[in-house]
């Protein structure tokens, strides 16, 4: 976890550690989502289809599909 200092600008600098894990270089985009009172934090995405597919992979144990349909036959 690292502690940033926002400026009287309202202007933020990232450490070193988070601009080589998130691999962005001065001028890069980044975007921000809000949850509640929490950010999240991620490099800007070129192909915005391409990354959400991505995430989606990482989100369900590679068997969930297979047991949701097994779920469905069952329920018949």
């Amino acid at each position: 976890m690292h502690e940033v200092k926002l400026s009287a600008k309202n202007q933020i600098a990232l450490p070193r550690e988070i601009r080589n894990a998130l691999k962005v270089k001065a001028g890069g985009k980044l975007i921000i989502i809000t949850r509640g009172s929490t950010a999240i934090m991620m490099r800007k995405p070129k192909r915005y289809p391409r990354a959400i597919a991505a995430m989606a992979q990482r989100m369900y144990p590679s068997d969930y599909l297979q047991r949701e349909r097994d779920s469905w036959d069952r329920d018949s």
